[in-house]
């Protein structure tokens, strides 16, 4: 989704109460949009900070907050938008983005999916490997986790073309999963049931996956008025043959909110890592109009 401005919400102590503070990292302008945000505290070092806009911002704060720094992520095949970001314990941050191929770098070609890496918090990054790619199939939507492990895990949808009118036309989920993020396992597809092509609410989209201690494996995403889940119980190489219906999405997942261009409700997919009685919980927030086509809420 494209906005006018992005804002990051943080939390930010004092005294004895917590203040929430509106920090603004960018306007957008003729020349340079700004939305899709993401955004990722280190898992080595919490008072470093990393988001992402579209199409290739990087944001960083190593001082929780009070300063941040602004860099580009590059790449030779272009920098399309959905950004995604993640840490791992080590504190190695990766981000995702599209990137086309060929002459022009367009929602048209969007050929593959690159992964990035930085090793000093968001300060410079290293261009990492591709994934996905399957010409002339396009890929769209990323977003990613980091298991136990340390291991990578990144679901998207494939267009067989994107926007197309055709009824044979279908999109599908992809999953790989990388011990380093320079090398990718090859995408597994896990719907057995395809969306369309034309990226609305019967378009198989928003994957996201969470992986549990124990290694059991679980992706959702929305398609057809449903947010769908699959399990794998051994680590990601076994999937259900039938995908779950968990939840309605009334209205639809691409919503009409004023003040948006566009806007996808992409189900947020989690699992309880924490050593509570709730370990190995899974949750899932999305956005619908179940109180009207005015009323969006969460």
């Amino acid at each position: 989704m494209y906005n006018k401005t992005f804002l990051i919400l943080l939390v930010a102590p004092l005294m004895s109460f917590g203040q929430f503070k509106n920090i603004k990292l960018a306007d957008a302008d003729a020349g340079h949009r700004v939305g899709e945000p993401s955004i990722v505290v280190n898992k080595k070092n919490p008072g470093n900070i990393i988001a992402a806009s579209f199409s290739d911002d990087i944001y960083y704060t190593t001082d929780a907050g009070v300063t941040w720094q602004t860099v580009k992520v590059t790449s030779a095949s272009g920098v399309a938008g959905n950004p995604v970001l993640v840490s791992d314990a080590k504190g190695n941050i990766y981000t995702f983005h599209l990137s086309g191929s060929g002459e022009e770098k367009n929602e048209k070609n969007l050929a593959q999916i690159l992964c990035h890496i930085s090793k000093d918090g968001g300060k410079s990054w290293e261009e990492g490997a591709s994934l996905g790619m399957n010409a002339p199939k396009l890929q769209h939507k990323p977003w990613a986790t980091v298991d136990s492990k340390g291991n990578v895990w990144v679901g998207w949808t494939q267009f067989d073309q994107y926007k197309s009118d055709d009824a044979n036309c279908q999109s599908n989920i992809l999953l790989s999963n990388s011990s380093s993020g320079k090398k990718w396992s090859r995408p597994l597809q896990i719907s057995q049931t395809p969306g369309n092509c034309n990226d609305d609410d019967s378009t198989a989209i928003g994957a996201m996956p969470a992986i549990g201690v124990d290694g059991k494996a679980f992706i959702a995403w929305s398609n057809q008025n449903k947010i769908f889940l699959d399990r794998s119980f051994d680590g990601g190489s076994l999937w259900l043959t039938n995908d779950i219906a968990i939840a309605a999405l009334s209205g639809g997942s691409s919503l009409k909110i004023p003040g948006l261009v566009n806007s996808n409700s992409a189900p947020v997919f989690m699992i309880d890592q924490s050593k509570t009685n709730l370990r190995g919980s899974l949750y899932v927030i999305w956005a619908d109009q179940r109180s009207g086509d005015t009323n969006t809420d969460v």
